[in-house]
């Protein structure tokens, strides 16, 4: 017999709902999924998914904006993905840390830094970085790879 998956959120999650509700981050979520046209709908862990975006910007595949996980896919797949939803849910719980609207700033400033260090917005970034970089499909640019042709490093 599988186990069947939590449908309710545990009091961790209560605690970062009700967090993200208080700070506004959740409404400012609420307010851009609907000017964006999504479909709302209830996920799992306490977090709200708005499904269907369109707009260009940000040009990610899923964001967060409080406990709102915003999604240019249906609200099923990304469910589906439970890498992705975990990793989203990650960023939810960096808002509440953060006490809410002071993430943005602190989540652009460490996407610059990084993108200075490596390149690329993700790899060096500790909010990414927290909520695990594979899961949100980005590459760890800073892992060293081997050299092509078993050279072990060495130039030849």
């Amino acid at each position: 017999m599988s186990a069947q998956p939590r449908t309710h959120p545990t009091a961790g999650q209560r605690a970062r709902q009700f967090a993200n509700f208080a700070n506004g981050t959740t409404l400012l979520g609420l307010a851009l999924a609907r000017s964006a046209g999504t479909a709302i709908t209830r996920g799992p862990a306490g977090l709200i998914i708005a499904s269907g975006y369109r707009w260009r910007v940000p040009f990610a595949g899923a964001f967060t904006v409080g406990n709102v996980v915003i999604c240019r896919v249906g609200a099923g797949q990304l469910t589906a993905n439970s890498a992705l939803l975990g990793h989203e849910a990650r960023h939810c719980s960096q808002y509440a840390w953060c006490l809410g609207l002071p993430f943005l700033p602190l989540y652009f400033l460490a996407a610059a830094w990084s993108q200075l260090r490596t390149g690329n917005p993700a790899s060096a970034n500790f909010f990414e970085r927290q909520a695990g970089l594979a899961a949100g499909g980005y590459i760890d640019t800073r892992t060293p790879r081997p050299a092509p042709g078993g050279a072990g490093g060495i130039e030849v």
